[in-house]
């Protein structure tokens, strides 16, 4: 008899059984980070591919990530970046490379252009902790050999930080596109160092 009572009430004008729930929108976040200034690259430079950035484990969703003081996960309910952050920083890093200098272009796997060196990048961390925003991430720089296997130029792991300045979701994610800005830093350096050449 109560759950009859309960239905006909649910079936009433402007009644509900059901709690209201005030809705909240989800934020979206880019994930950009911009060299400051963009070198010229030398005559002889070479070009690279950039294959499709692998996201590690547990680096797949769009949820801004943050390690509780147990060091357990923590995904925010309502932001999120605005593309898959492997996508994003694919884009992003391929941008940056070409802004390096150190290459004449920076391809895409589709590219028809020739490419003699190959880099392949696994997306590893990307979250905040104790007032810090951190990005990491591995690489393997390969010279490439056509139909005979390549050749290891480089193994890398660059990593990044950068604080949090100020409270929510916004911050986080501002703090999180630095630290990955960071991490590229990093990277610039290793493989210029690995091709023998040293770029500001």
């Amino acid at each position: 008899m109560r759950r009859r009572a309960l239905l006909a009430l649910a079936l009433l004008p402007g009644c509900s059984v059901l709690p209201e729930r005030p809705y909240v929108e989800t934020r979206r976040f880019p994930l950009a980070p911009q060299r400051p200034a963009s070198l010229p690259a030398a005559a002889n430079a070479p070009a690279l591919l950039l294959r499709a950035v692998r996201p590690g484990a547990g680096m797949d969703g769009r949820a801004l990530r943050s390690i509780r003081a147990d060091g357990t996960l923590a995904l925010a309910p309502y932001a999120e970046w605005a593309a898959p952050p492997n996508e994003a920083v694919e884009s992003s890093l391929r941008q940056w490379l070409q802004a390096s200098g150190l290459f004449s272009a920076v391809t895409a796997p589709a590219s028809r252009l020739p490419s003699s060196l190959v880099l392949e990048v696994e997306l590893t961390a990307l979250e905040t902790q104790g007032g810090q925003a951190r990005a990491a991430f591995s690489a393997l720089l390969i010279e490439d050999g056509g139909l005979v296997s390549g050749r290891l130029r480089g193994q890398f792991a660059p990593r990044g930080q950068a604080p949090v300045r100020g409270e929510g979701d916004a911050a986080a994610a501002e703090a999180m596109s630095a630290a990955l800005a960071d991490a590229f830093r990093g990277l610039e350096m290793e493989l210029g160092a690995a091709l023998g050449r040293r770029r500001a």
